[in-house]
């Protein structure tokens, strides 16, 4: 019987709780089943809470046979979190063997308590590249975490394991992190939506760093529209709390669920062209066109100081994530994933002065792209250069460019979070005759703040059947 309820949607499972349709324990039952039977294959999760989770839906089952229950948007809704975000009881491993020696955490991440206090029940913690430094999930400490639409293959990284669960039908939302593109790759390679929001939208209170002045957290789903009810449940700065995420704005919520229906009448929409064209393969450049045709884009649009901008974004991680892990790259270099530790030892070495001019650097892109969205209130570019590669892939020929494939899968996204611009990657279809059965993404982006109107446009998209998320047949 419960195993009929974990494909459906979020808003679907919620509305069935509410109505009495299914119990809140019946929905988590079947998502501990479905991850009891596929994660073997998939590897998506690192931590299970089954007892936590049955408990909480008990109480909400309790709750709703007392009348004493409201039906909250996310009623009932499992889901699970990247294991970089804190889970009372359980040690916040961030992908690594280092923090397996840390203390658990004593209370939730601020994200996971909103997410709950909407209705949602956490089911547990997934996997993820070391310290969410990488784009494929190959972690050496949990194993890599399998593409659940060909297993041979990567489900994109640093939140490979949060887009592979989603994708996996293993549960209907999962929360990420996407410091230069860690959600918005696995969103792609994996077949969902995914969300990063505006840079300081969402507090990050409570979860693990890697670049404090990058770092953004935010949602995957299967429907455009989970993936808003998510969003609006864990919007809103922090007040009366020791610590404050700093970087968080002082910003009123502005919630989004209410105006999918909008549509994108009047809405002026350019494809990026240059510098995301040339780094795309034809099936990424294929996908954009789909999604350009089906929003009425025509217009060729360029971002100035974009390839300078992607150089600047790779000087601060290096620089910033070094420092962060400075004290154990000197005690525990052992301990490390051997391909982020190279990368950290790297950014220890970058003088301050590159530091400094890559953050000028920054602030001159900025400016620049403020102005192209006085001119356009939608940007489209592709998501990742190709679909998902077999795993253990070293090398990407990008258009006679023979490159390091881990750098690369982040070379379309990397630019935009750079500048904390709001994205939804949205999946798109059958767009490499030699790969049918993967899906590759495109970026929908808007000027800060516009989470509204990426959104919007998704919900055009997915109505149209231009982009869908459908569970993998595994």
């Amino acid at each position: 019987m419960t195993a009929d309820w974990w494909p459906l949607d979020a808003s679907r499972m919620a509305r069935a709780v509410a109505a009495r349709e299914v119990t809140a324990t019946q929905l988590v039952q079947a998502c501990l089943d479905r991850i009891a039977a596929t994660d073997s294959r998939v590897n998506a999760f690192t931590d299970v809470v089954q007892v936590r989770a049955l408990q909480r839906a008990a109480q909400i089952d309790a709750g709703l046979a007392e009348g004493s229950q409201p039906a909250l948007p996310l009623l009932g809704v499992p889901f699970a979190v990247k294991n970089l975000f804190d889970i009372a009881g359980l040690r916040t491993l961030a992908g690594s063997r280092i923090e397996r020696d840390s203390a658990p955490a004593t209370a939730d991440g601020l994200l996971v308590q909103r997410m709950e206090a909407a209705g949602a029940i956490l089911v547990g913690a997934l996997n993820m590249d070391e310290y969410a430094y990488g784009f494929t999930t190959e972690n050496t400490h949990e194993g890599a975490c399998h593409n659940p639409h060909d297993l041979a293959r990567t489900a994109g990284g640093s939140s490979g394991g949060s887009g592979a669960a989603v994708a996996a039908g293993q549960v209907p939302l999962a929360l990420g992190s996407d410091t230069n593109g860690s959600i918005r790759v696995p969103s792609s390679l994996c077949g969902v939506f995914g969300l990063k929001p505006t840079f300081g939208r969402l507090p990050r209170t409570g979860s693990f760093p890697f670049v404090t002045t990058l770092d953004h957290l935010g949602p995957f789903a299967r429907s455009v529209r989970d993936l808003a009810l998510a969003y609006d449940a864990m919007q809103g700065f922090e007040e009366n709390s020791p610590f404050v995420d700093a970087g968080c704005a002082q910003r009123a919520t502005e919630t989004v669920v209410n105006e999918l229906d909008l549509g994108i009448a009047g809405l002026r929409i350019g494809v990026l062209g240059g510098y995301f064209f040339d780094n795309a393969l034809p099936p990424a450049r294929a996908a954009v066109a789909a999604v350009a045709q089906a929003l009425g884009a025509h217009d060729t649009v360029e971002l100035p100081w974009v390839e300078a901008g992607r150089a600047a974004a790779f000087l601060l991680t290096n620089s910033e994530s070094a420092a962060l892990h400075l004290d154990n790259l000197r005690r525990r270099p052992q301990d490390f994933e051997p391909l982020s530790r190279d990368r950290f030892l790297a950014g220890a070495l970058i003088p301050a002065a590159w530091v400094a001019r890559a953050q000028r650097v920054r602030r001159r892109y900025a400016q620049a792209a403020a102005q192209v969205f006085e001119q356009y209130d939608l940007l489209l570019a592709p998501a990742t250069p190709c679909a998902a590669t077999p795993l253990g892939t070293e090398r990407l020929d990008l258009n006679g460019r023979d490159l390091p494939l881990r750098p690369n899968m982040g070379v379309l996204t990397q630019p935009i979070s750079c500048i904390g611009l709001p994205v939804c990657a949205v999946p798109v279809w059958g767009m490499d005759p030699q790969l049918p059965h993967l899906p590759i993404g495109v970026q929908v982006i808007a000027a800060p703040w516009r989470e509204d109107l990426v959104l919007r446009a998704a919900a055009v998209l997915e109505a149209a059947g231009v982009c869908r998320a459908p569970v993998a047949h595994l």
